[in-house]
This record gives C-alpha cells, structure tokens and sequence, in this order.
C-alpha cells in the first residue's frame, strides 16, 4: 500500500527555477540566509497569483514567475500547521530553512512546471 501524498505549488522565479532543474527536477535548493522559511502554498490559484501578479515584476526573479507543482508525504506534512499569510485563501506551510534537507527527502515523484508567466516589458 502506497503511503498518503499532499499536493503542494510552489511560485517562483527564474533563479530558484534554475537551481530546481539543477537537481534533476527532485529537491529544492538552500535557502539563502535571508530566508529562514521555506513557504510552499496549499492551492494552485494562490500559486498563480504570486507567480503571475509579484514574480513577473521582479528584477530578482527575472520578471518570470513560474509554479509548480509537487507531491510530499502527508504524514511528515502534520507537523507544519497550515498558515493564513494575509487573505484567508492564502495558505501556506511554513517550513523552517533548517528542515528544508528533511522535506526534500519526503518529496514523491518530480517537481514539475505547470505555469509560466513573464512580464512582457521584460522581453
């Protein structure tokens, strides 16, 4: 019997995306000492709404924003309580840096590319 799996998104940028492929599309890179918390979201449209409404117009992720979608055991998920950041269809886990190796490691499958979106002043 296979074990229970949570879909999880994650919006980002042209750098993050380029270290992700980096791994062969399986792990998520070191968090910068800038960024103490990993923050996958719980829906595909909130995904959406950063990577097509923050990520595009940002110089620091190369006015592109792309979100992706992976699957993480439920079982190691139970221990990140779900959090609102800002309106209530905002939720996120948050995953502190240091547990980052530990929830790569709890990965199933491919981290996969299921939008892209650029700002056209960019091209």
């Amino acid at each position: 019997m296979s074990e229970p799996l949570t879909t999880l998104f994650r919006p980002v940028g042209q750098k993050e995306l380029d270290l992700i492929a980096a791994t062969g599309f399986a792990r998520f890179p070191p968090r910068l000492p800038s960024q103490p918390i990993f923050y996958p979201v719980l829906t595909e449209p909130y995904a959406v709404e950063i990577a097509r409404d923050w990520n595009t117009r940002d110089e620091a992720s190369g006015y592109a924003g792309y979100v992706l979608r992976f699957r993480v055991e439920t079982e190691f998920l139970a221990k990140y309580p779900e959090r609102i950041a800002g309106a209530a269809r905002h939720l996120e886990l948050w995953i502190p840096a240091e547990d980052l190796d530990e929830f790569n490691r709890h990965i199933r499958g491919p981290i996969e590319v299921i939008a892209e979106f650029r700002d056209v002043r960019a091209s």
